[in-house]
Parts: C-alpha cells; sequence; structure tokens
C-alpha cells in the first residue's frame, strides 16, 4: 500500500497518517475489506514512529473507518466508503473527438436465439489443439532471453500467412509484403496513421462497418459515406477528393452482395487516376456456399492501390486478435513503423503458435469443417426468411450473415420486440447514417445452432405478422 504523506517540518505524524488513510478510503483507493498492513510494517514503509501508525489506526476504527479483527488483521470496514472525489478544476481537459463506444455483439447474456452478427461458433473450433500448441510455445520462449520482437510480426507468421492467402484466395504474397496487427481494426489504424493526415477525405460504404467509419472520424479524415446497390460500391458516387477508400467487396458489410468484376474494376481505375489508396477488407470470405469468389482488389491491382486487411477473427475466434495488412512496398515499412510506435508488436507465443497452426493444416481443416455446419445454416436461414411475408433476404454466397430488407416497418423497433422476446438480431439502421438508414435486418448464424433457426424464426414470423403501426393507422 502506497501512501503519499508530507512528513516534512514538526507537527503531529500520527494525524497526517490518519488524514491520509482516511483520504485513500472515501476515493476508493482502499476499498472496503481491504487488509491494511500491520502497524509495523506500515510504520517502517512510511518511516515514522509506530505509535503514529497506531494512533491512527486506533482513530479510524473508533469513527467507523476500520475494523480489528482479532488474530486476523484491520481491515476497512463495510459503509466507510464516502463518495471523495476530485474537485472539478476550471478549465478541464476536453478530447478533440469523443462518440460513445459502440455496442460489441457477443457481450452480455446470449438471447434464446441468437441471430447477432460477427460471433464466429467456438464449439466449433479445435481448443485443445491450439492450447497445446501456445503452450508449446510458452513453454520454449520460458528458456528464451527476454528481448523484443519485429514490429511486422513473426517471422514464421508472416510466412504461414503468405501461404495461406496463396491457396485459399490466389493471391501471391511473400513474408515481406506482410505486416502482422491485433485485427483488422488495428490494421486499419495503422493505414490511417500512414496516409491520412487530419481534414483528408476518406470514403466508406453506406451502410457500412461502423468501426472503420468511427476510427477514421477519430483519425481526423473527413468521412463521407458513398452508396451501395446490386453491384456494390458505386464508384461513380465517391468524392472526388478522397485520399482513401474503405470497401468490404468480397462480402459487403452488411448487405451480403460481392462487388461485381465490373464494378471492381472501375473502383481501381477511379484510385490509379485519383492516386487514392484502397482498403479491401476481406473479413469472412473463408466461408463460401456457392459461386465461384470473384478475385480479390488486390491481385487485380497493377498500380499499387490497394492494401488487403485480414483477420483470423471470423476464422477461428475474436479472442486471438490476430490480423494482417498486404501492402503496397512504398508502405511496408512505414507500416512496420507506425505498429512499432503505438504498441513495438504482438504477442508472439501466440502468433509462433497461429504459423504452427497454419502450416500444420489446422486451420485449412477448421475451416472446411466449420464451413459445413455454416453451410448448412445459412441455407436453413435463406429458406426461414424467404417464407416471411415482410421480408426480402438480400442474396450472399458468403459469410456468417444474411441481410433481409423490412418491407414496411420501423425496424429499429421491432428489434427491441424481438429482444424483449429472446431474439438477438441486428437492426440494419445501425450500420448507416440515420439520413440513409435503411430498414431491414442482419441476420447472423454463427452463434445459433442449425436446430434453433427455424423456432427462432417462428418467433421472428410471429412478430411482424402484426400490422406496422402506420398500417393500422391507414385502416382506423
Amino acid at each position: 500500500m502506497d501512501l503519499v504523506i508530507d512528513l516534512a517540518g514538526r507537527g503531529d505524524r500520527a494525524a497526517r497518517v490518519y488524514h491520509a488513510l482516511r483520504a485513500a478510503i472515501a476515493d476508493g483507493r482502499l476499498p472496503v475489506g481491504h487488509r491494511l498492513p500491520a502497524t509495523r510494517a506500515l510504520a517502517a514503509d512510511l518511516g515514522v514512529a509506530r505509535n503514529s501508525v497506531a494512533t491512527a489506526y486506533e482513530r479510524l476504527a473508533a469513527e467507523g473507518y476500520l475494523t480489528a479483527r482479532v488474530g486476523a488483521g484491520t481491515f476497512v470496514a463495510r459503509g466507510a466508503e464516502a463518495p471523495g472525489r476530485r474537485h472539478p478544476v476550471a478549465d478541464p481537459l476536453r478530447p478533440r473527438w469523443s462518440r460513445p463506444p459502440l455496442p460489441v455483439s457477443g457481450t452480455g447474456a446470449a438471447p434464446a436465439y441468437d441471430f447477432r452478427t460477427g460471433i464466429p461458433d467456438a464449439n466449433l473450433f479445435p481448443f485443445d489443439t491450439w492450447r497445446r500448441f501456445v503452450a508449446a510455445e510458452l513453454r520454449l520462449r520460458a528458456n528464451s532471453p527476454g528481448t523484443y520482437a519485429e514490429p511486422a510480426g513473426h517471422p514464421a507468421l508472416r510466412a504461414a500467412v503468405a501461404r495461406y492467402l496463396g491457396v485459399s484466395r490466389s493471391i501471391r504474397a511473400t513474408a515481406g509484403e506482410l505486416v502482422i496487427t491485433n485485427g483488422m481494426q488495428h490494421g486499419l489504424d495503422l493505414i490511417a496513421r500512414v496516409l491520412l493526415r487530419p481534414g483528408d477525405v476518406a470514403a466508406v460504404e453506406e451502410p457500412g462497418y461502423p468501426p472503420a467509419r468511427r476510427l477514421l472520424e477519430a483519425a481526423g479524415a473527413r468521412v463521407i459515406g458513398v452508396p451501395v446497390d446490386d453491384e456494390g460500391l458505386v464508384v461513380d458516387a465517391l468524392p472526388g477528393a478522397a485520399r482513401l477508400v474503405f470497401t468490404t467487396p468480397s462480402h459487403q458489410f452488411p448487405l451480403g452482395r460481392p462487388m461485381s468484376l465490373d464494378r471492381r474494376t472501375a473502383l481501381l481505375d477511379w484510385a490509379a487516376r485519383r492516386q487514392a489508396a484502397v482498403v479491401e477488407d476481406d473479413y469472412d470470405s473463408e466461408f463460401r456456399f456457392s459461386a465461384r469468389p470473384l478475385e480479390p482488389l488486390y491481385s487485380l491491382d497493377t498500380a499499387g492501390r490497394v492494401l488487403y486487411v485480414g483477420t483470423f477473427s471470423k476464422s477461428m475466434l475474436p479472442t486471438v486478435r490476430t490480423g494482417f495488412v498486404l501492402a503496397p512496398a512504398p508502405l511496408r515499412e512505414p507500416l512496420a513503423a507506425a505498429r512499432q510506435l503505438s504498441d513495438w508488436y504482438g504477442q508472439t507465443p501466440v502468433q509462433a503458435a497461429l504459423a504452427r497452426f497454419i502450416d500444420e493444416g489446422r486451420l485449412a481443416r477448421h475451416v472446411r469443417t466449420a464451413g459445413k455446419a455454416y453451410a448448412e445454416r445459412h441455407a436453413r436461414l435463406l429458406a426461414g426468411l424467404s417464407q416471411i411475408p415482410r421480408l426480402a433476404p438480400v442474396p450472399s454466397a458468403a459469410g456468417l450473415h444474411v441481410t433481409a430488407m423490412l418491407a414496411d416497418g420501423d425496424s429499429t423497433r421491432l428489434t427491441a420486440e424481438l429482444a424483449r422476446l429472446g431474439v438477438g438480431v441486428d437492426d440494419l439502421a445501425q450500420f448507416g447514417q440515420p439520413s440513409t438508414a435503411q430498414t431491414g435486418f442482419a441476420f447472423g448464424f454463427g452463434a445459433i445452432t442449425a436446430d434453433r433457426i427455424e423456432s427462432g424464426l417462428a418467433v421472428v414470423a410471429r412478430v411482424l405478422s402484426r400490422p406496422a403501426p402506420e398500417a393500422r393507422r391507414r385502416t382506423a
């Protein structure tokens, strides 16, 4: 326990110890039930006579702040905490940018029918195998010198990710072209640090991924939403001053449509003419259920304008917290330097374990196994949604969610009503700005088993079978 006491000059040192302890109890630094040091030990730490500490303890006990238990020690008494707070300052520090935290899928108690997006099925993951790999790396590094690691990431993991991208996405990459990150969001943060100045224009899909918009805003960019149609991002609507474009072409978030080849080509031509960067988020393309996957923008790019970001949060688990950035040559060293400045490097044992997990084929095996389970859920979900009259499912062939547009009614109100009935689903309006918000729902199927989908959708159908309030008013 550290107490700051001014012992300079003469005066009642017992009183000084008393006031320091009472202040620590009042502001919560010494919580209820905390065991205080013995008087001899605290006196030695403070450099005062033991009698001064004993006197302070006795006074605090008499006032109800402390309680002594024979043979156990002295403890902070229940009810001793007081609303002690720092005095407000006349001119407090104020943030340059401030927004409330975004809601996070997967936190809190799971609903009975969990259709929330962005949650893979942890029950499908081979925890025992992963635990062995991580434990082996921890044992190995227990005997190694405590040195710092490379900011760009563990060399073996960068090489393994490069090979994995070649097999899974037909992307030609080398270890030297990759920077390992703590997920996609971290990668986008590094990109923003390297490419954007305050006031630069960044374009995002509308509707789109809210954390990406928030991050770019926090970086000082002027963020402009660009509409999405049946072919993906509308390139003709891109602002001419955009320095960076963030897009999800393989499985647009949240609508789920892939970007057409013509639109991909148009976007790359636009970026080359405008000398802009395109950040391609390929967030859950490992899970495909039909159709041939379209070639990534990164593979089509001949002008060095595309940065490809990915994560293992969906193919493995969000808690792995590992992703990567595949960038054009001039940006690789600056991205690694930005990583070094932000947090030096990632968790070396986890990165080394992931390298083995990939190289021994465990990740590919897990993706195949999980993909079969997700394919069944995807099919059941699409079939069930197509039977609900007010919903129009958006065709999708990949990922872990399906979006359904609502023909009429307030999707925000209906989402809240469904939550009260034990159905967790994401309101489509939360993925767009208020002026352009669309009505509908995003149904995830990573956190719900196949045998629960029909009964969950039955609740949705029952709620949607009631006429919308607007329709009731018209018929009244």
